[in-house]
């Protein structure tokens, strides 16, 4: 029979080994379902000469139609894609890393950023919810992002969002063929103004909101509760951190921040700076609406309570005559004035009555009943 020392390598190498097959199991990783990136891709076209070529095409197959026929560009649009998805298309019309992040991840700012030929833009989405009655809505506005990166001979989109869909401005521009023969700066630009032009909608329905708040503040039998306008401002914010933002990428568009932006779309550009720097008054106006309206609030709450305070004080004088009187009498001494006359009740009753139908009276003088 082997000794235990000589069985001790043996030990530890079988140790070492279920070790090692535990440290694999673990480090193994999950398998991960693939989604074809056709599952992200909602459209692909190449454009030559502002009409849309017949037939499907990948990404990969539309620029190398773009590139060969040395016209046109290519656009292509994702919804919400990992990054695994993305990376194809990154790879394939050199997009920057960074923006690709950004892409994939969302919840960024409006922003425009220019890395080597490629223009990379992050615009907000707003969609109004719609409500019964906005004195009880808990959410107004409904936020979503879009992106777009621009090069010399393509497009790429990337949605997030439910209401983000830009099939309407793709229909629009291919029944204008004057407008896509501007290239993929003409995209940039229909884009930009169907946000901006979404943003006008939502300001309008706002507006009728805030009037119907505000008639509820002002009305004589009002009870609005000062939380549900910190739920407006709170959207009104939401709304605010989407178009303040985008004011200075357009422009930047506008001015010539860029040569895939020709002198023909900046134009274009400068139209839709103009809505937005209109849009950006109206939602800085509603901002300072609210929070007049809640200082309003506050200042009926206080008077209310004051109002409470004076009937309560003016109510506690009344009481306090009748008391006092009632509490001489009631301290039982033999010796005290009409104790023993035959009027003294009927005229202490009097005495009361008259006393407190004059402080009545001048309660009701001044507004305190």
């Amino acid at each position: 029979m082997p000794s235990l020392s000589q069985l001790r390598p043996a030990i530890r190498s079988a140790g070492r080994t279920r070790r090692n097959r535990r440290a694999a199991a673990t480090n193994t990783p999950a398998t991960r379902l693939r989604v074809p990136l056709s599952s992200y891709v909602v459209d692909c076209a190449v454009y030559v000469d502002g009409e849309r070529l017949p037939g499907r095409w990948t990404h990969e197959e539309a620029i190398a139609e773009v590139r060969e026929r040395g016209d046109g560009f290519a656009w292509i649009g994702l919804h919400e894609p990992d990054e695994a998805q993305i990376s194809g298309v990154a790879e394939t019309y050199g997009l920057h890393q960074l923006a690709v992040e950004d892409a994939v991840h969302a919840h960024n700012r409006p922003k425009l950023e220019r890395y080597d030929d490629t223009l990379f833009m992050v615009l907000k989405t707003v969609r109004y919810v719609g409500h019964a009655d906005p004195t009880t809505a808990n959410e107004i506005v409904e936020t979503g992002e879009v992106m777009a990166f621009v090069g010399r001979d393509f497009v790429v989109t990337v949605r997030h969002g439910r209401h983000t869909g830009l099939r309407e401005v793709r229909r629009r521009l291919e029944d204008d063929p004057e407008q896509l023969q501007l290239g993929p700066a003409a995209v940039l630009h229909a884009i930009a103004d169907h946000v901006v032009d979404s943003y006008i909608e939502v300001v309008r329905q706002i507006e009728g909101d805030l009037d119907a708040v505000e008639a509820e503040v002002f009305s004589p039998r009002s009870t609005m509760n000062p939380e549900q306008i910190y739920v407006m401002k709170r959207e009104i914010l939401d709304l605010r951190r989407c178009v303040m933002p985008l004011v200075g990428p357009m422009r930047k568009l506008s001015e010539g921040y860029s040569s895939l932006v020709p002198h023909e779309v900046r134009s274009y550009f400068r139209d839709v700076d103009d809505h937005l720097g209109g849009v950006a008054e109206q939602v800085a106006g509603f901002n300072e609406l609210l929070t007049t309206l809640v200082d309003a609030v506050l200042a009926k709450i206080s008077m209310r309570q004051n109002n409470d305070m004076r009937k309560i004080t003016a109510y506690a004088g009344l009481i306090s005559v009748p008391t006092m009187i009632a509490g001489v009498y009631g301290m039982n001494f033999d010796v005290m004035p009409e104790l023993h006359w035959d009027f003294g009740y009927p005229m202490v009753l009097l005495l009361i009555a008259t006393i407190c139908g004059l402080l009545y009276r001048n309660f009701r003088r001044n507004g305190w009943l």
